[in-house]
């Protein structure tokens, strides 16, 4: 049997959750709610369902709910939804503090209720075609680099962009971090626009990362270098270059280049969120995972916030920026 879902906020991101529901036979939409109600019978008639305005008639027909709100309103909607017992697909970032996200966890936990957090990468076939091949990597760059100030700017860029590449790598890293280091500064909007990270890790591994979202240069990569062997991946090509040291034959490396052209990572996140509620079992990206991703992300703005105050109270300046902190 179908399971019964529903969309709130189907604004740019939003309408594909909307899409790819319509299309999976493991789900039913029911209906989709925004705020502007003439957003939402848009989005509706396209994919004949009902358009609500108000969160509470449509948890009534639903049994499962993405939520692709703001950042900041994430919070309070995912809490009405697993107050009520439905099962949440949430938007990254999680939460805009720890607090709230362990209040999420434990209430979901309480309601017997999935609770994923929509890192999306995690579900790109190079990510998984990647992770088999690790062993112990000590090296890690990583570049995500746009434009993209149309959307996601009521975050800075750790928590929009490069919170990505830090959930990839805390999957792929089993040690705890131990140390970071961090610079950024808001170039165009009220948050960090461009950041700079250095990620150090108990067993040794350092990961360093840059995201941009005012480069005219899109690029979206990230390399491992363990002994032996070394990975490049391309998230938007969807490429994985895999170089290994051989110690047979003519040649002292070897190349291979893994390529996928059909492919949809949202898709395969949404039928996963589906799987695990059928089947009753921890999603691929659980709140746990969300939690951790975001605590590095709020530790980071918090090392940015601290050098900017430096700068600025040097040059006798006012506060250009403001930044989420942890509780």
């Amino acid at each position: 049997m179908a399971i019964k879902v529903g969309v709130i906020g189907v604004g740019y991101l939003g309408q594909y959750h909307a899409e790819k529901y319509a299309h999976l036979p493991e789900a039913e939409l029911v209906g989709v709610m925004d705020i502007n109600l003439t957003r939402a019978k848009e989005v509706a008639g396209r994919f004949h369902c009902e358009a609500f305005s108000e969160l509470p008639p449509l948890l009534a027909k639903v049994e499962a709910i993405s939520v692709v709100v703001p950042t900041q309103a994430h919070y309070q909607v995912a809490k009405e939804c697993l107050v009520r017992g439905k099962h949440v697909l949430l938007e990254k970032p999680m939460t805009t503090t720890l607090t709230e996200a362990d209040e999420l966890i434990e209430l979901a936990g309480k309601q017997g209720v999935i609770l994923q957090v929509g890192h999306l990468e995690r579900f790109n076939p190079a990510v998984a075609a990647l992770f088999p091949h690790l062993q112990n990597p000590m090296f890690i760059e990583a570049h995500r680099l746009g434009l993209s100030l149309e959307r996601g700017t009521d975050v800075d860029v750790i928590l929009d962009l490069m919170i990505h590449d830090i959930d990839i790598i805390l999957a792929a890293i089993s040690a705890k971090v131990s140390e970071i280091r961090a610079v950024g500064v808001p170039v165009v909007s009220g948050n960090v626009d461009i950041a700079n990270v250095r990620l150090e890790f108990e067993n040794g591994c350092v990961a360093n990362l840059t995201a941009s979202r005012i480069s005219g240069k899109k690029m979206r990569k990230i390399r491992f270098f363990q002994k032996d062997a070394y990975f490049s991946l391309d998230y938007a090509q969807r490429e994985l270059n895999i170089v290994r040291r051989e110690k047979r034959g003519l040649l002292p490396f070897s190349h291979q280049l893994l390529r996928f052209e059909e492919d949809d990572p949202l898709r395969a996140e949404i039928a996963c969120f589906l799987k695990a509620i059928k089947e009753k079992k921890t999603p691929v990206v659980s709140g746990e995972d969300g939690r951790r991703a975001l605590k590095i992300a709020l530790t980071i703005n918090q090392e940015i916030k601290k050098r900017l105050g430096k700068i600025l109270s040097q040059c006798h300046c006012q506060p250009l920026v403001t930044l989420v902190t942890i509780p």
